[in-house]
C-alpha cells in the first residue's frame, strides 16, 4: 500500500503537496534507461488503441468516476452494477472506498481517515491498479516502464527521504500532471536505480528491467 503522511488535517493541502512533489520532478535527459532505445513498437501500437469511455483514465477521472463530482453522483451513475466497500485504514491517514464491478475492484476513492465519505462529499483523489483502465494514449497499471516510455517519452523516477520515500515517475511527454504514476519493481525497494542524492532528494532515468506502473492516480 501507499504510505502517505499528512502534515495537516486538510485534504486539499495533501492533494496540493502530492501534486507539487510530482511537478517538481524535472525531465531533462541525463542517463538513458536500460534498453530505452529499443522501442517495443508492437506493444506501443497495441496500447494506443483508444479505450472505451468507461475504461479511460484522464485528467478528469477514472472511468465513470470523475474528480469534482460527488460520491452520491457516482453511486447514481453506476446504480446497482457496483458495490462500494470502505477500506479503513487504507494508507497512513487515508481511508478508501473500493468500487467493485463484476467481482473485481475497478478503482478506489481516497479520502481522509477518520471521516465518513458522505453522498454530498466531492471526490478529490482516485486510484486504480486495474490493468483494464488506461489513458487515451494507452498507458495503464501493470505496463512496464519501457512500454510506457515508447508512448510518453523518457521516464524520470524520484523520491525524497523527507517525503516518506514515496517514489513517483513522470514522463517527458505525458500530457498532464493531474495524472500521477506510481512505479514498482518486484523484489526491489524502488523501481528506479539511484545514485547519490542531494539533500535527501534522489532522481534517476535508470530503472530495473522489471519495473512497471503499479498504480495510476488522478487528483482534482
Amino acid at each position: 500500500m501507499l504510505n502517505f503522511k499528512v502534515l495537516s488535517g486538510s485534504m486539499i493541502a495533501v492533494l496540493l503537496a502530492i501534486g507539487s512533489y510530482l511537478t517538481l520532478i524535472s525531465t531533462p535527459g541525463s542517463t538513458v534507461a536500460p534498453g530505452a532505445t529499443n522501442v517495443l513498437g508492437e506493444a506501443a501500437n497495441a496500447a494506443q488503441k483508444t479505450p472505451s469511455a468507461n475504461l479511460t483514465i484522464s485528467d478528469r477521472g477514472i472511468g465513470a468516476a470523475k474528480v469534482g463530482m460527488t460520491f452520491g453522483q457516482l453511486k447514481k451513475a453506476l446504480g446497482s452494477t457496483a458495490l462500494f466497500k470502505v477500506q479503513s485504514p487504507f494508507m497512513v491517514d487515508f481511508d478508501a472506498v473500493a468500487v467493485t464491478q463484476s467481482r473485481k475492484v475497478q478503482y478506489r476513492i481516497i479520502y481522509a481517515a477518520g471521516t465518513k465519505l458522505k453522498d454530498t462529499d466531492v471526490i478529490e483523489l482516485l486510484m486504480t491498479e486495474n490493468a483494464n483502465y488506461k489513458t487515451v494514449q494507452g498507458v495503464r497499471p501493470g505496463m512496464t516502464l519501457k512500454q510506457a516510455e515508447a508512448i510518453y517519452g523518457k521516464a524520470t523516477l524520484s523520491y525524497n527521504v523527507d517525503n516518506e520515500m514515496r517514489e513517483g515517475v513522470v514522463f517527458a511527454k505525458q500530457p498532464t500532471r493531474n495524472i500521477m504514476f506510481v512505479p514498482k519493481a518486484e523484489g526491489k525497494q524502488f523501481g528506479g536505480v539511484y545514485g547519490a542524492g542531494k539533500g535527501g532528494f534522489y532522481q534517476t532515468n535508470k530503472y530495473h528491467p522489471n519495473a512497471v506502473i503499479r498504480s495510476v492516480m488522478v487528483r482534482k
